[in-house]
């Protein structure tokens, strides 16, 4: 939002600014950033008024850009100090906003996947009527990406850590899900450094 068209111009890439339907290999997905989405994430909301303001634009693209850098970067820290292990940890069925929104959605179009990134938790999640959740995680700290192939999408990790992602296979065994746990993940790292 900060890059104005470079994305368009430069490169031919489309963005979109809110979620977007898209259909591939015979199924239709309603796919999203997830930012500002559903219930609760108020102080993102607030945020995200600020950052798509021309004037806070413009103000920031004014600044030298080792400190428009430092600000951001300033930023990212506090956000992630606020949030702690939270963005690590499935809050249930009822507290995951982007759940509750994509229940929501479905109230009004029925889409095969609702797919999202913002809440950074890799989580597979099938739905009612055969519709499924799919929030990618990260590249960073899960590792993880989706795959489509004949019609079905599965969330991968490019460094086997497969047990990082939370899956719901169905409604009535609530209790299928695959819980990480970020201590455990924080060690193993730590052993692996050593390891070199």
């Amino acid at each position: 939002m900060w890059m104005r068209n470079y994305f368009q111009t430069e490169l031919n890439i489309p963005v979109y600014y809110e979620p977007h339907e898209f259909e591939r290999q015979g199924k239709k997905m309603w796919i999203g950033h997830g930012d500002g989405l559903g219930p609760g994430d108020h102080g993102y909301k607030r945020l995200k008024k600020v950052f798509r303001n021309p004037a806070c634009k413009w103000m920031f693209g004014i600044l030298p850009p080792v400190v428009g850098m430092g600000i951001a970067n300033y930023m990212s820290r506090r956000s992630r100090a606020q949030t702690g292990s939270t963005e690590e940890v499935f809050l249930g069925d009822d507290k995951e906003w982007l759940l509750i929104y994509c229940r929501e959605m479905m109230q009004k179009h029925q889409y095969d996947y609702y797919i999202f990134g913002h809440r950074h938790l890799p989580i597979d999640y099938n739905l009612e009527n055969k519709s499924r959740y799919i929030n990618l995680g990260d590249w960073i700290r899960f590792s993880t990406y989706a795959v489509m192939e004949n019609g079905n999408i599965e969330l991968r990790s490019y460094t086997g850590q497969d047990q990082s992602i939370i899956r719901k296979i169905n409604e009535k065994n609530c209790k299928r899900h695959i819980v990480f746990f970020p201590a455990v993940e924080h060690l193993r790292t730590k052993r692996q450094q050593f390891q070199v």
